[in-house]
């Protein structure tokens, strides 16, 4: 068991938030580091980098989220060591992702308890799901259950009997009438709400390849949670409907249904044409109009930008709500530089990650706020 010295609390902040950041940061090295910091001294910053990179990084990948979050953890300089009291950490058995976290007092006067709590699931919500292992699929794969699902919803043109919002002046005045004219209770009333209609369009070009799969449990989780009123296609080089195929309540029936429906899985990417077909065949009569519309895609286009503009363009005036899911938004680095990303950019109302879980629960609150 290791002991935490003065200022070791905000260290053991530090490998939560760069695990938060997707680096692996496991129980031994968590202790290691602090061990390591011991040594070299924590008011010495540039040695508590180094002790950093060499204690809590897994591989050459993990240097660079390792010196952004330092960074951002440690904004202001370090604190001073100290003699104060210990902190003891208690080790969890049988961990590989964890989570340092306090939880409360230990038995001693004035001491602290650090435990290690699992958090695989946590991790696995915040890491790209392109790059995760078939295991970790497997794994992700039953978490998007847990996705919450609310329909967006309108107002409607009648009103219906509320006990708060405006006066209900007409019920007010029947009330009083059989009371003889006298004084009767307020009556009130709101306007009635109606779900929208939400309309999904997954790019299954050949760039999109690393996140269709998680891209179609997503619309599989919205078809089967929102309990209706869910159209998904998929666009590539031609229109694909699936919605039926997604209607299976199983999701791994469904992705194998909608497979055997798709003709251009990791074909190329023909956005411009193919959303002109959608808005010709079915957005144009009714399918988009005041509906949330969600185009889950990279961008990559290679059909003419200015096509494409004048579809989503056309998309915009029908929709209530246009909204772009690109896989590559919520990577470090990542600038809008594709020629379709630039094309549609100005006629969208929302620019949203799409890598992970995380972002795809993001996804789902845009969608019932719309």
């Amino acid at each position: 068991m290791s002991a935490v010295r003065g200022g070791d609390e905000l260290l053991l902040g530090f490998t939560r938030a760069l695990r938060s950041a997707g680096v692996p940061v496991t129980a031994d090295r968590a202790r290691a580091y602090l061990d390591a910091v011991a040594l070299v001294g924590i008011g010495d910053r540039s040695a508590t980098r180094v002790a950093g990179r060499a204690t809590l990084c897994g591989g050459p990948d993990d240097l660079a989220a390792h010196d952004r979050v330092f960074d951002e953890w440690f904004s202001v300089d370090l604190p001073r060591p100290s003699t104060d009291r210990a902190v003891a950490i208690a080790p969890s058995p049988s961990v590989d992702l964890v989570d340092l976290d306090d939880e409360g007092a230990g038995e001693g006067e004035g001491s602290e308890t650090f435990r290690v709590l699992a958090s695989t699931e946590e991790v696995l919500r915040h890491r790209d799901v392109a790059t995760l292992t078939a295991a970790e699929r497997q794994r992700l794969a039953a978490l998007f259950a847990g996705l919450p699902v609310r329909r967006p919803v309108r107002r409607a043109a009648r009103y219906e009997s509320w006990h708060r919002g405006t006066v209900d002046a007409s019920r007010t005045l029947r009330t009083s009438l059989r009371r003889m004219g006298e004084p009767a209770e307020i009556r009130w009333r709101r306007r009635r709400t109606r779900p929208r209609r939400v309309v999904l369009l997954v790019d299954v070009s050949g760039s999109m390849s690393g996140y269709a799969d998680a891209l179609l449990r997503v619309a599989h989780r919205v078809v089967t949670g929102a309990g209706g009123g869910v159209e998904v296609f998929t666009v590539g080089t031609r229109l694909t409907r699936i919605t039926r195929a997604l209607h299976a309540r199983d999701p791994e029936v469904a992705l194998v249904a909608a497979g055997e429906t798709v003709p251009d899985w990791s074909g190329g990417t023909r956005l411009g044409e193919t959303l002109q077909v959608f808005l010709d065949r079915w957005g144009q009569r009714g399918l988009a109009r005041g509906a949330v519309v969600v185009v889950l895609s990279d961008g990559w286009e290679r059909g003419d930008p200015a096509l494409l503009a004048e579809q989503v363009r056309r998309l915009g005036r029908l929709a209530h709500r246009v909204v772009w899911v690109n896989p590559h938004r919520g990577k470090t680095g990542y600038e809008p530089v594709q020629r379709g990303v630039v094309a549609v950019l100005p006629h969208v109302d929302a620019f949203l990650a799409g890598h992970s879980l995380a972002t795809y629960a993001e996804l789902m609150e845009v969608i019932a706020d719309a």
